[in-house]
């Protein structure tokens, strides 16, 4: 049967630029579509040597991974190893679930003119199929993951983080909050809720002393240093029991995040100084939104 290879190309093209969309949604890795489409096309000239029954391209597992590897690289641009590891078993699994309920999807629908000739196969088949397994496959990777993701247990959501501020520096117990999305209503920027008697080291006295009042703009004299009162932020919040809270924010030199052997630098980032504790336990004594960690490591 004649087989025409621009349609190859064409959907090729089109099945690895969804795949590639789907690893990165996954991952939450930044998306650039130019860059999806460069990495798709070397997926889909890949295909055309397989089309074109090139034994050593077809058979050699090396230079599968090795394409497979260009492609990811070429799409995310992952800065470590591990991240890069990361995507491609992201890659590879995303690749398997199409491909399973593409073929499931084939054998049901049965279109006329298909064969299957050594692992591969060929004739006309509508590209609706594919891109249905693809649609499908991707549904059932986000389940997964985001079930596996909500098995988490509290161990796992706990990191330490160290606090930078005017040259000094606190490391405290945190657990990672999924519900923490505080950020300063102005500059857009993180907070992390933090104890306030953690923060007797490295914050004034005359601050953490006085929140209310300073939140209230009762502080009218000299008590306080100028240079702080420019790092002041006001923090609207809600939680239960308290719709319309507000916390007062600082901003800090820098944060760091320990978490999975590896250290998250952040440069900009405000604490919300908290006047209870937020563990009845002691077992931390901050919050860290989980998405704006999940957005830092995937750089």
């Amino acid at each position: 049967m004649t087989v025409y290879l621009d349609v190859v190309f064409v959907e090729n093209l089109v099945i690895n630029y969804i795949i590639l969309l789907a690893t990165g949604l996954i991952n939450k890795a930044k998306i650039k579509h130019y860059k999806l489409i460069f990495a798709s096309i070397l997926g889909a000239i890949y295909s055309i040597f397989t089309y074109l029954t090139i034994e050593k391209i077809k058979n050699s597992i090396t230079i599968k991974i090795i394409f497979s590897i260009l492609m990811i690289y070429i799409a995310f641009r992952p800065r470590k190893i591990k991240k890069l590891f990361k995507q491609l078993l992201i890659f590879y699994l995303t690749t398997f679930a199409f491909g399973g309920v593409t073929f499931f999807l084939l054998y049901v629908v049965k279109p006329e003119g298909i064969f299957f000739v050594d692992g591969v196969w060929f004739g006309s088949y509508p590209i609706k199929i594919a891109v249905l397994g693809v649609v499908l496959g991707f549904v059932l990777i986000y389940l997964s993951f985001k079930m596996i993701k909500n098995g988490i247990n509290k161990k796992n959501m706990l990191c330490n983080i160290e606090i930078l501020f005017e040259g000094k520096k606190k490391e405290i117990r945190a657990m990672i909050d999924s519900g923490n999305l505080l950020k300063d209503p102005i500059t857009n920027t993180p907070v992390v809720v933090v104890e306030k008697d953690v923060l007797e080291s490295i914050i004034p006295k005359e601050i953490l002393e006085n929140l209310q009042k300073i939140l209230k703009g009762e502080i009218t004299d000299n008590s306080i240093d100028a240079k702080y009162i420019s790092k002041f932020k006001i923090i609207p919040f809600s939680s239960i029991g308290k719709e319309n809270g507000i916390l007062l924010g600082i901003r800090i030199d820098g944060l760091k995040i320990y978490i999975d052997n590896e250290t998250v630098n952040i440069k900009s980032a405000i604490i919300g100084i908290y006047d209870k504790p937020l563990c009845r336990t002691g077992e931390y004594s901050g919050l860290i939104g989980l998405d704006f960690i999940e957005k830092e490591m995937s750089v």
